[in-house]
């Protein structure tokens, strides 16, 4: 859940706060995860060392993904995403020699030990994992409050909100969407090289298909977009409701299935009573209950009556 908030986090920059819609996160979280695959398998090299240049990676070819955002936008910009996000399978099978192609890539486990500095013992990797996972979290929200109240945080919501107003208040669009492209793949490469770690066999069939956009695109909804909180609750989601469904299958009716059609559900009511998600949703509560209490609280006195029909009397309704 945390691995998957992370990506989510990356995901709410470009397309909650800046307003580019993507389709392709999977290719930043992929190529995060065999960065670090390969870097450990072929040149053992340290998990950790290897995070910085999986970013590193990341941030370059989200900056080159996003040069289209200069021209294109909209649908037109989230279909090359979605050309990024299905190439990227088919480029990991291409380059066997380097990423083992179909067959996958497996890191030995004893390469993914915790380092002798943590405090944890080679038996102790789960907890381990699950400590590092949380410590990134915290840093990668408390990154994205920090940047949200800064300059760059206001010039990004302003290329979302109107992009001509942004420009001729000085704001530089171009580089705006081009380098928080890249900061979203960084983020979400984090959040590969992360999995990597967590999974420890890398596949370009299993964990960075579309599918995994889509369960990316589908936290960033449930939780809401463009909220500081929202990618931890969508992770939430997207984690556990195929746990929690698990045992309430009927007969004839695999997991998948019923996982699949309570996601849907689960959705669909979301956007319904909750278009901005469930925590932008709760904050918005507070507001509407504050007003419909003013708005019930306040008294219809004489002069209120009086001046209406003065009102009514002179023509205006």
């Amino acid at each position: 859940m945390f691995i998957y908030a992370i990506a989510i986090s990356g995901l709410n920059l470009a397309t909650g706060y800046t307003g580019l819609l993507s389709i392709g996160h999977s290719a930043f979280f992929g190529l995060g995860a065999y960065t670090t695959g390969i870097l450990v398998m072929r040149y053992n090299l340290d998990p950790l060392s290897t995070i910085v240049p999986a970013m590193l990676l990341c941030f370059v070819v989200g900056f080159v993904v996003g040069l289209p955002a200069l021209r294109i936008r909209g649908l037109y910009l989230a279909l090359v995403t979605l050309a990024v996000g299905v190439a990227f399978p088919e480029l990991v099978r291409r380059f066997e020699g380097l990423t083992g192609g179909a067959r996958g890539l497996v890191i030995r486990r004893r390469l993914l030990n915790p380092p002798p500095w943590s405090g944890f013992s080679a038996g102790e990797r789960a907890e381990w994992l699950f400590w590092l996972s949380a410590v990134v979290l915290a840093a990668v929200l408390l990154f994205v409050h920090v940047l949200m109240r800064s300059r760059a945080g206001l010039a990004m919501v302003a290329t979302r909100d109107n992009e001509i107003a942004a420009a001729a208040s000085g704001v530089r669009v171009a580089t705006v969407k081009t380098t928080v492209f890249g900061l979203s793949g960084a983020v979400t490469g984090l959040a590969g090289c992360l999995f990597a770690m967590y999974l420890a066999a890398l596949s370009p069939d299993g964990s960075f298909t579309l599918l995994k956009s889509i369960e990316f695109i589908t936290g960033l909804v449930i939780g809401g977009a463009a909220t500081r909180l929202g990618p931890l609750v969508g992770a939430f989601a997207v984690v556990y409701i195929p746990y929690l469904t698990a045992n309430l299958n009927p007969a004839n009716v695999s997991q998948g299935q019923l996982s699949g059609v309570l996601f849907g559900v689960v959705l669909i009511l979301i956007i319904f009573l909750m278009p901005d998600g469930i925590v932008g949703g709760l904050s918005r509560l507070p507001k509407l209950l504050l007003v419909q209490e003013e708005h019930h609280e306040a008294p219809i006195t004489s002069d209120s009556r009086r001046d209406e029909r003065d009102l009514t009397a002179g023509g205006v309704q």
